[in-house]
């Protein structure tokens, strides 16, 4: 087996500097860094995980803690922190609370007892209770998605106010003026940030908001098929439908398919993301908001490694920071023109554009 003394030979450099690489405990160069696990690489050299962890007090774990794995936005999130840990020499355990509080609590309990180095985290709901314990405790967490306000932890998240708030307007531009929506959990931070997108949409353009067309599911198929159902069953039904998440389109367009209408001829249909082999399998192709989990998943790691390789779980922390990644308004084919004879002209790809 390949030691240490290998590692450092092969790369021309010291055996401190390699331990500094592996352990994290000094600020090394890129070009040294990259050298030194090329010859990690190449020699198949695996430290020796308890002993590092006597001598540094870390595990080189981290915990990941997510709402719903069977999410396809959730699944790319998780491989972009994953991969990203892996290139910083950090393993991940992922856990998948269902949107449970109680999992939830139940996860953040093991991996403080584990004794995870830090916690990355797209919490439930809009509580800090369960998160009160991490703060007194000063495990180094940081929120991926979605964030709990009052809670003090540096967050990634999408720019959702002003992807919903584009969606709408293209909508209103197209000439529907009675808009669906169909919302996702109470208190959740991303469902709240898009419904005041729709909301301010609404308002800039003078239309009153319809208590009537606003419907809360539950951030799955089902709940966007039950919704969809009920806005449908109105007298007068909505033009068009906005689902706030990309299971929730899903659901849509199965409740629209189920009851042999069609999209967008009997009403106009616009998402905030969707998975991404969406645009392969649905025809006409989906107008709406793309979100970029693996970006979000990536530099939700980045800033969590960060604040562990700076003790700020020892030192007090900085000021927390929100980051915020652009989302993208992708134009399709889902959404009718009400404006008169114009008909459907999202082909050329000019609408939404503002």
């Amino acid at each position: 087996m390949a030691t240490i003394k290998d590692v450092a030979k092969d790369a021309g450099v010291s055996i401190a500097t390699v331990s500094h690489v592996i352990n994290g405990t000094r600020r090394v160069s890129d070009e040294l860094a990259q050298r030194v696990r090329a010859s990690m690489a190449k020699l198949d050299y695996r430290p020796d995980s308890v002993a590092r962890s006597l001598r540094t007090q870390r595990t080189h774990s981290i915990g990941l803690i997510i709402s719903d794995i069977s999410n396809p936005f959730f699944s790319v999130l998780a491989r972009g922190a994953q991969d990203t840990a892996a290139e910083f020499g950090y393993s991940v355990i992922m856990c998948n609370t269902d949107e449970d509080p109680n999992k939830e609590r139940l996860y953040l309990d093991l991996f403080r007892q584990r004794r995870m180095d830090g916690l990355l985290i797209a919490p439930v709901g809009n509580t800090s209770e369960n998160l009160g314990f991490l703060t007194a405790s000063r495990i180094p967490f940081v929120f991926v998605d979605r964030r709990i306000s009052g809670v003090e932890a540096p967050s990634v998240l999408s720019t959702n106010v002003e992807g919903a708030r584009t969606a709408t307007q293209h909508l209103i531009e197209y000439g529907h003026t009675r808009i669906g929506i169909i919302l996702g959990l109470e208190g959740t931070s991303t469902n709240e940030e898009r419904y005041r997108g729709y909301q301010e949409a609404l308002r800039e353009a003078g239309l009153a908001e319809q208590q009537n067309l606003t419907v809360r599911g539950d951030f799955r198929v089902s709940g966007g098929i039950q919704c969809s159902n009920a806005l449908l069953d109105l007298p007068e039904p909505p033009t068009a439908i906005f689902s706030l998440n990309n299971l929730t389109a899903i659901g849509v367009l199965c409740a629209i398919r189920e009851r042999g209408l069609s999209f967008p001829e009997d009403v106009s249909v616009i998402s905030f993301d969707s998975p991404w082999w969406m645009d392969r399998v649905i025809s006409p192709a989906l107008t709406c908001i793309k979100q970029k989990p693996y970006v979000l998943g990536q530099e939700g790691m980045k800033r969590l490694i960060s604040r562990i390789e700076s003790d700020t779980n020892v030192e007090p922390a900085p000021v927390p920071s929100v980051v915020r990644i652009p989302t993208e308004f992708h134009v399709g084919e889902s959404v009718r023109d009400l404006r008169g004879s114009h008909g459907t002209s999202e082909r050329d790809g000019t609408a939404g554009e503002s």
